[in-house]
């Protein structure tokens, strides 16, 4: 028994096919097959597929109809339908056996379907036919348009780009099956971008069509469709959007806006200064927009252009010093051009871009300027004083033209007037110096802070003015039985004076020695011979001098020769300096010892004569080795005698030592007798105790061989003092130096003990 599906296609055409097959050993009914049926046989059971459109809107689509040869319509048979998608996405009509879509199908998410079916009979619930697998196929629609999946697109392509040029290759996908039909043919196509792009239909690489500059538009948006269906009606389409830059080459020169700069510059600027910038502009970017600037007309070479790659700028700077009297303003020409262009591009770059450029000095008032940058002078030694020696000249090189003082440092040598003459102001000698290194100094009257200095080097001269003389001290040995015109010494002389050749000397005896023949004998034990030489210099006029050589004359024993002399002299000097040097050692010594014992002394002075504080103190007189009064002058006087002398001192202001002893001397000589040895005695003793520096320093009453009463000298001494202690004031003590303050301090101290 067979079975058949009636499948129903949309467009309604009825066809049937074999849905079931039996065993080799069933019975068949043959069937005439449709013309688009798909049959295989295998193994005696019939294959059987449905093709499905997709993408149906309806909620329940008929797909075909299971229906078996031996179903006579009393609805006796059950179809079922099972396997994957049977009863979710497909379900069957239990019977009648047609099948039915119940949701939307897309062959992009399946496109194959494998079910089962069953005819089973009602009234026994066994299975008329035998389970057999069909398949169901979804065919595909243009339900998908076409999409570019690696947007966005950008591209860089160099600007003047010739026609043709690659720019670069778009694609798009469709997700329909490309070998049903046209479904997935796509063609593209240029919505924006003419007529600069174009776009080749099948490929989608987009290509230049025409020159582009970047200078007017860098960068541009191209549009991109791609349809399917090969753009046939009814296909589905997509766009896309590429952004395409123009990079930059060096197809544009550098250009001067400015056809004239004006700069300026100052008279005293120095060499390098920069006086200005120039600036030429490019419409390249990057390296092809780095320019140089040079200087294309500059007759004087007083000015040059460097180039400051960073802002692209063209320095002007001072290649030589400018001066306003001499040019106050200057023309030159600068030119720019890349620094960096290719071989291909030149025919953009054939001439340069220039302008001009006027320099205006600016004046300053400027130093006075020396004639020369330094003079030398000569001039001849032992010229009087006031003698000429050169003129130096400098000028105000400003407009005004003010007068110039002059000066010279650091000489005393030289002066100089306002006129810039130099003249001697002392004798020169130039043995002493023989060249002056000195600085003029000019200073304008009108400004005096502008100052200029240049070296001048005076040279002295020689003259002849000194006598040529022995070059050392000669001392000679001859022997006694020296035979004649035997060579003794050989002499030379030397000259202070400069010579414009070399010296020349000439030896003579001199006019004594020659006319006497004889020598003196100075020592008869070592006779000594002096011979006087006269020595001749080449210079003029020529100037001579006498020189003595002494020569003596000696035993030189069998040996005959004169060393031995010279051995003996020398031994004889030398043991005359031991004995020097004997005597200034023991000198010395007899010198230090006298100090040593001048020390001790005075050391023991002080302890004797400065006794404690606690120790009572007496006037008392001295008694010397000189005829005195008798035998009480033996013995120290009582205070109280000599307070009934006849002559009592009034009090007086104190004096200086020296002022003192020059009083007591012009009273002594008036109350003394006339004995001028007696005046002499008395002024050796006063300057005798004077210098001693050993002296103590309280008064001491001395006895000489002269008294008398009534002297107008008074009494030297302080022992009156003690009548009237309590007024006596010793502070002209403290005003004596270090060596009363011992003094001023014990006097001081008894005073106010006594108060």
């Amino acid at each position: 028994m067979n079975c058949y599906l009636l499948l129903r296609f949309m467009l309604g055409i009825p066809l049937l096919w074999p849905c079931l097959g039996a065993t080799e050993n069933s019975q068949t009914k043959k069937v005439k097959q449709p013309v688009r049926s798909h049959l295989r046989v295998k193994r005696g059971w019939v294959w059987n597929q449905f093709f499905v459109p997709e993408e149906m809107n309806t909620t329940s689509h008929h797909i075909g109809q299971l229906r078996s040869d031996l179903d006579n319509g009393n609805n006796s048979f059950q179809y079922k339908l099972l396997g994957a998608g049977a009863g979710s996405t497909f379900i069957i009509d239990e019977r009648t056996g047609d099948i039915y879509a119940i949701q939307k199908l897309d062959r992009e998410e399946r496109s194959l379907y494998i079910l089962r079916a069953q005819v089973i009979d009602i009234a026994t619930g066994r299975a008329v036919e035998p389970e057999s697998e069909f398949v169901i196929k979804v065919s595909d629609i243009n339900d998908n348009e076409p999409k570019f999946l690696d947007e966005p697109y950008e591209a860089i392509v160099p600007e003047m780009s010739p026609e043709g040029t690659l720019v670069i290759q778009v694609t798009a996908s469709d997700a329909d099956d490309p070998s049903s039909g046209n479904n997935a043919r796509l063609l593209y196509s240029l919505l924006q971008g003419q007529p600069y792009f174009s776009v080749e239909p099948t490929t989608g690489v987009i290509r230049i069509s025409s020159k582009m500059d970047r200078e007017l538009q860098d960068e541009y948006w191209v549009i991109i469709q791609a349809k399917d269906m090969i753009g046939q009606p009814g296909a589905l389409s997509g766009t896309t959007s590429v952004l395409i830059k123009l990079s930059d080459v060096n197809d544009n020169k550098p250009i001067f806006k400015e056809s004239l700069y004006r700069l300026t510059v100052s008279e005293s600027a120095p060499t390098g200064t920069s006086i200005g910038t120039i600036m030429a502009y490019d419409n390249d970017i990057g390296e092809n927009a780095e320019m140089d600037y040079s200087i294309e007309e500059d007759d004087s070479q007083t000015f040059d252009i460097i180039t400051n790659h960073e802002t692209q700028e063209g320095i002007v700077i001072l290649k030589k010093k400018v001066d306003f009297e001499h040019q106050n303003h200057y023309g030159i020409r600068a030119k720019v051009k890349n620094h960096h262009v290719p071989e291909q591009l030149m025919k953009y770059h054939t001439e340069a871009s220039t302008t001009f450029i006027k320099i205006q000095v600016e004046d300053v008032d400027e130093p006075p300027l020396f004639l020369l940058p330094y003079y030398v002078f000569e001039v001849f030694e032992e010229t009087p004083q006031g003698s000429f020696v050169g003129v130096v000249s400098a000028t105000d090189p400003d407009n005004r033209k003010s007068p110039i003082r002059y000066s010279i440092t650091r000489s005393k040598v030289f002066n100089i007037n306002d006129n810039g003459t130099i003249t001697t102001s002392n004798s020169l000698d130039r043995e002493i110096s023989a060249w002056y290194n000195l600085s003029i100094t000019a200073t304008e009257k009108y400004n005096i802070e502008q100052i200029s200095s240049i070296p001048l080097y005076v040279q002295v001269l020689n003259i002849n003015d000194h006598a040529p003389e022995f070059s050392q001290y000669y001392e000679t040995y001859v022997c006694e039985n020296a035979g004649s015109g035997q060579v003794i010494q050989t002499i030379s002389a030397v000259d202070r004076d400069e010579s414009i050749e070399e010296h020349h000397f000439y030896f003579n005896l001199s006019v004594e020695d020659t006319n006497n023949s004889s020598f003196t004998i100075i020592d008869n034990q070592e006779p000594v011979f002096y011979i006087s030489i006269l020595i001749a210099d080449n210079g003029i006029p020529s100037l001579t001098s006498t020189n003595t050589l002494t020569i003596h004359v000696c035993d030189c024993g069998d040996s005959g020769s004169t060393q031995t002399c010279q051995y003996q002299e020398l031994v004889l000097s030398m043991g005359f300096k031991t004995e020097v040097i004997i005597a200034i050692l023991i000198c010395i010594m007899i010198i230090f010892g006298f100090i040593f014992l001048t020390l001790g002394l005075k050391q023991r002075r002080k302890q004797i004569l400065f006794p404690e504080k606690s120790e009572d103190f007496r006037e008392n007189i001295f008694q010397y080795d000189d005829e005195g009064g008798g035998e009480e002058d033996t013995e120290a006087f009582d205070i109280a005698e000599l307070r009934s002398s006849t002559i009592m001192r009034e009090r007086k202001t104190r004096k200086t030592t020296s002022a003192e002893i020059r009083s007591l001397y012009r009273q002594s000589l008036q109350v003394g007798p006339d004995s001028a040895i007696f005046r002499k005695f008395i002024l050796e003793k006063l300057e005798e105790a004077n210098t001693d520096p050993c002296a103590p320093p309280f008064d001491s009453l001395q006895t000489y061989a002269f008294e008398g009463t009534g002297s107008l000298a008074g009494s030297l001494s302080s022992l009156e003092s003690a009548v009237s202690d309590q007024d006596e004031s010793y502070d002209y003590l403290n005003e004596l130096g270090p060596r009363f303050k011992r003094l001023a301090c014990m006097f001081g101290s008894a005073v106010q003990s006594n108060n």
